[in-house]
């Protein structure tokens, strides 16, 4: 299975590259089409036109790729950068629009909603994605959001994501050996989730006008979020495991660990982790940086996962795979609860590992034959 962790690349930078380029994505050369139908539910954005961009890497070639509205994967290119310096490769959407989705690419199909997001080639051909959570981005003010995919060989593997924001509410259906959806808020989904993130002390700032809400991770780099607001959980839980054994269960083996000065040591070959930061938890990155090797990766994921659960304390015995668990101490994550929560089948990318147990809004199929992606209610 390949995860959105594989996946995951450099999503979090304000003006992506190439955010698809993991070992585990193997070149597929482009052989078949799927149906790919976008959908404008919003409700009180029905009236206004959908702007899609699907966009990503070309696994055959590796080059930033689009796909036009007739379903061709083209290279991206400076030259396409028009006289405001930005390229336009929307897809008009009214209503509904069906185009073919090329196998052989990973990527995001991003919707808009009644305006065009403004997508840059840098030089050497790669894409600038749009940063929602960064004020001087040219996309700040549109409504927009995005969903996952990789489409190889292997099938789809698709995701829906809420890692950098919420804005645009999605949801994906997709069809083939057997019928699939992901993403799907509840009814009134998104005003709980703005109103939720407004009542939720530390998090209040994350939410932006009514445009989006934004993880934690980016309000740190904004100034909308506490530098420190995970430390003295992350110092507790450090402290327990001086004297205490963890023992985490993944890949198909055990590994053991216990804190020695200020590394958390395990066996079995996995590398020691220093004492992360909450950046490092919210971002799942710097110390808790997870490599796909299957030793140090799935240790760091679990470790990353648990601290933003706030479960480390519960038990030694890690992962905890009961959701009912999650998010009961007041340091954890409620960015990443508050969007389980208002999930239909309460699965979210609330955070890069938000996988682990599969709490995650992640499908596949190997014989895929339409993806619906629809823009849902607001």
């Amino acid at each position: 299975m390949i995860t959105r962790r594989t996946l995951l690349g450099g999503l979090a930078a304000a003006a992506a590259t190439a955010p698809f380029t993991g070992s585990a994505l193997a070149s597929a050369t482009p052989r078949a089409s799927l149906a790919l139908t976008l959908v404008n539910s919003t409700g009180a954005h029905a009236g206004k036109t959908l702007w899609a961009y699907v966009v990503g890497t070309n696994l055959a070639t590796g080059r930033q790729s689009r796909v036009t509205a007739d379903g061709a994967l083209v290279p991206v290119s400076t030259a396409d950068n028009g006289g405001d310096g930005y390229t336009d490769y929307a897809i008009a959407v009214n209503g509904s629009r069906t185009i073919p989705l090329p196998q052989g690419m990973s990527g995001r199909i991003y919707l808009s909603v009644g305006d065009k997001l403004k997508f840059r080639a840098n030089p050497g051909d790669a894409l600038a994605y749009p940063a929602g959570w960064v004020s001087t981005d040219p996309n700040y003010r549109v409504l927009h959001d995005c969903v996952e995919f990789t489409y190889d060989g292997s099938g789809m593997h698709c995701n829906t994501t809420m890692v950098d924001m919420l804005s645009v509410p999605m949801s994906i259906d997709l069809v083939g050996n057997r019928t699939q959806s992901a993403g799907r808020l509840v009814a009134g989904g998104r005003s709980r989730v703005f109103q939720s993130m407004r009542a939720q002390s530390g998090f209040s700032n994350l939410v932006i006008d009514d445009l989006r809400v934004i993880a934690p991770g980016h309000g740190l780099n904004a100034g909308r979020f506490s530098g420190g607001y995970l430390a003295g959980h992350i110092d507790e839980v450090w402290s327990r495991y001086r004297g205490q054994n963890m023992v985490v269960n993944a890949n198909n083996t055990t590994f053991t660990g216990r804190v020695q000065g200020d590394l958390f040591v395990f066996d079995r070959g996995v590398r020691a982790f220093a004492k992360p930061s909450t950046r490092d938890v919210l971002f799942c990155d710097g110390t808790l940086a997870a490599p796909n090797d299957g030793v140090t990766g799935p240790v760091a994921a679990v470790l990353g996962a648990g601290l933003n659960r706030g479960i480390l304390l519960n038990t030694p015995q890690q992962p905890v795979t009961d959701a009912g668990s999650y998010y009961r101490i007041a340091q954890c994550n409620h960015y990443s609860r508050i969007m389980h929560e208002n999930t239909v089948d309460r699965k979210a990318y609330g955070f890069a590992f938000d996988d682990v147990c599969e709490h995650a809004p992640y499908i596949e199929d190997g014989a895929p034959r339409t993806m619906t992606v629809t823009a849902t209610p607001f």
